[in-house]
């Protein structure tokens, strides 16, 4: 595990997307897997810049999604396909029939997450799987738990996680309670991993997560035995290491 400690959002938004760059420079049909929320943001942002500035070729590029929302359609505003395509994919030169993030209006559970599980497999794995941390250790919407959950899931989301996303929606009651997401098996099986935080208010679970006991109540300490993570965290968010 490497961890970069940067000195704001802004240069750890940077550094994360030059590792992403990076990759789609060496292999450019290359799988990323790609995270939602506000923590990659900045990421995105800076790829789609050099994308403009014609550094970066994303024609090539595959994607698959950790997550979405159980029971949200691509044109809601706050489905995570909606996030992906405001944030980067209507920027860059992607193929979109190569973009894959589960289908929330699968109501069968069942049959979302083994189909998305499918994509995933049909793709060979991850050549880089990008993710952020919840306050709770969760990632993708991988919560807490007595197990790591092996491939793609239907989740019940905490009421930290819902109390969290609440923000983005009118009222509290809008917020959905379950997601589909890939699993902690999954994710394990991308061949890299790039996880971002930054904020004062992610310092104590990064702690927890990158040099506290392997536990399932801690989702992301399970990262501590993958062969290649880089942790991109700002000073605040490195400010108990």
């Amino acid at each position: 595990m490497r961890i970069i400690v940067t000195k704001n959002y802004e240069d750890m938004s940077r550094k994360a997307a030059n590792i992403i760059s990076a990759q789609i420079i060496s292999k450019p049909n290359c799988v990323l897997g790609l995270a939602t929320g506000s923590t990659p943001i900045g990421t995105y942002d800076n790829l789609i810049d050099w994308y403009k500035k014609g550094d970066l070729d994303f024609s090539e590029v595959s994607t698959v999604n950790l997550d979405e929302y159980r029971g949200l359609d691509h044109e809601n505003d706050q489905s995570y396909y909606y996030f992906m395509m405001n944030h980067l994919f209507k920027h860059v030169n992607i193929d979109i029939t190569r973009t894959h993030v589960p289908d929330g209006t699968e109501p069968d559970s069942e049959k979302a997450c083994s189909d998305y599980e499918a994509i995933v497999e049909s793709y060979g794995g991850v050549d880089l799987q990008l993710l952020g941390l919840g306050h709770n250790g969760h990632i993708g919407f991988n919560e807490p738990a007595d197990e790591f959950p092996k491939t793609t899931n239907c989740v019940d989301l905490t009421e930290s996680t819902i109390q969290a996303n609440a923000r983005f929606f009118e009222k509290i009651e809008d917020v959905p309670t379950q997601a589909y997401t890939m699993g902690i098996g999954t994710i394990m099986k991308a061949k890299k991993i790039l996880l971002v935080a930054s904020g004062i208010d992610k310092a104590e679970i990064v702690k927890k997560a990158f040099f506290g006991p392997v536990v399932p109540q801690v989702p992301a300490s399970i990262l501590q035995f993958h062969p290649d993570v880089t942790i991109v965290v700002d000073e605040d968010a490195a400010s108990l290491l």
